[in-house]
């Protein structure tokens, strides 16, 4: 049995009924990570003392027959924006790249009082801008089902680990699509949970209205288990939603019968590859034939997303940023001769080009004299897409559109033409925009094998319904059982 393999469920079982150790889930999977790492590049700091440390504590607890939690003795990789302490988060940037926490993030706190242990932290664009980790300073993370192509992004580290196997489960952030998209790309579950149920809190902000932490998995039962552990309201986020504590394992129900299933039609455009369109199609019929109602909706303002989110994303990357400048935070330059070519310097040679575009393009929005023409525009037809999706579920419980328009791509095909890889987020970004709650799950294979994502949208803090229609999904077309041979 290669435990490396399993899924968060059944190493959690397997362990609190004593059928194997802590350690042997251990070493199964760090012995997987020094035959598969270097092929991948997934991570980008490893901590294996840590967690060898913490597994044998966690195992003492268990012998002595305490209760080490739902995730007890479960590795989990973190993408290397979300604050651990002790440990290095770099945000794949020279800005930050001897950044060491002296906390952790609440997610990680509430992990580890699951019982989940870290072994890693994960490769990602630079400060979470970019949707193929093509933007990292540190190393270029491959596509486990074709080394040649992109494991997609921003978290692209965490989707390239949790699809080889180098870690069982794995936590993004997702600003307009980073946890999705690479789900997609990568053929694992990646879920963006509504907008306020995570904490925020010691996450290194990109864009702080849209920003949310969320789990990348091998099944839509582990997404609920780790959203299980991870939701809840934090007084330390001002952010955070004050809502009733939710199992979401209760979601885990394989019946969709009546449900109704928004289907928005000029989503569904020229753009979009021939393959995902046909695996789209075939899809909702597998929907069809297992008791959902297929309803046709409009979304008239969804098509304004994606410019809404390269205005209001850009505007709150180009204030949070800022503190990035040699003196409070960040990579100082060794020679200046001023106060402003400190600044210049540092932020020079710390950013890397496609943040510095972001900052440039959200510093031109929030400018005098163009903050009301784009900056003030882009939050009233932001408020237009929110109510456009409230209007569409009055007449439906979720929505299911593709996760992306294309498959993964190779290296280097699409950096040349930003504007081509902002279109990959043209599925994903309407979600951030609204706060909603998205799920990506396996749903098929183009022509050379490349995995395909079914996206799934509910009205905010509605997990429950998103749950129960992507495990049901997943269930009756196992694309998720398929794994990259790597």
């Amino acid at each position: 049995m290669k435990l490396y393999s399993l899924t968060v469920s059944k190493i959690a079982r397997k362990i609190k009924e004593k059928e194997i150790t802590i350690k042997e889930v251990l070493d199964s999977v760090y012995n997987r990570i020094e035959n598969v790492e270097e092929k991948v590049s997934a991570y980008v700091t490893l901590t294996k003392e840590q967690a060898y440390n913490r597994a044998t504590k966690l195992q003492e607890r268990l012998d002595n027959g305490e209760d080490i939690g739902i995730m007890g003795g479960v590795p989990i990789a973190i993408k290397d924006n979300i604050c651990t302490n002790g440990i290095k988060t770099t945000c794949s940037s020279k800005m930050l790249e001897n950044f060491v926490p002296f906390y952790d993030a609440t997610v990680i706190e509430k992990l580890e009082n699951a019982g989940a242990i870290i072994i890693g932290k994960t490769n990602m664009d630079e400060f979470a801008m970019g949707s193929s980790t093509e933007n990292s300073a540190i190393k270029k993370t491959k596509n486990p089902w074709d080394l040649e192509r992109v494991p997609g992004g921003s978290s692209g580290g965490s989707a390239a680990a949790v699809a080889c196997d180098i870690a069982p489960c794995a936590l993004g952030t997702d600003t307009g699509g980073s946890i999705r998209q690479p789900a997609s790309f990568c053929n694992v579950v990646g879920l963006k949970p509504t907008y306020g149920l995570v904490s925020r809190y010691g996450v290194v902000a990109y864009a702080s209205s849209l920003d949310q932490v969320g789990p990348l998995t091998k099944s839509v039962e582990d997404a609920a288990i780790l959203l299980n552990v991870i939701a809840g309201k934090d007084e330390k986020d001002t952010t955070s939603a004050d809502i009733p504590k939710k199992d979401y394992l209760k979601s885990i129900k394989d019946d969709i019968k009546g449900k109704k299933i928004g289907v928005p039609t000029e989503f569904i455009s020229d753009g979009i590859n021939e393959d995902v369109k046909k695996a789209y199609e075939e899809n909702l019929n597998t929907l069809k034939e297992l008791g959902a109602e297929i309803i046709e909706i409009k979304l008239d303002y969804a098509k304004y997303s994606l410019p809404t989110y390269y205005i209001i994303a850009t505007a709150e990357a180009s204030s949070n940023l800022g503190r990035y400048d040699g003196i409070r935070y960040g990579h100082r330059a060794k020679d200046f001769s001023s106060l402003d070519e400190l600044y210049v310097k540092s932020r020079t040679e710390g950013f890397g080009d496609e943040v510095k575009r972001r900052i440039m393009l959200g510093t031109y929005v929030l400018s005098s004299g163009y903050y009301d023409a784009y900056y003030k525009r882009g939050q009233k037809v932001r408020t237009l897409i929110i109510d456009d999706f409230k209007k569409a579920f009055e007449k439906c419980d979720v929505i299911a559109i593709p996760t992306t328009p294309n498959t993964s791509f190779k290296f280097g095909e699409k950096t040349s033409n930003p504007l081509e890889m902002y279109l990959e987020d043209i599925y994903t970004v309407p979600v951030n925009i609204a706060g909603l709650p998205g799920i990506s799950v396996p749903g098929g294979f183009d022509k050379n094998g490349m995995p395909i994502g079914m996206q799934f949208i509910s009205k905010a803090f509605d997990e429950e319904n998103l749950l129960q229609v992507a495990y049901t999904f997943e269930k009756n077309t196992g694309f998720n059982m398929k794994k990259p041979n790597v």
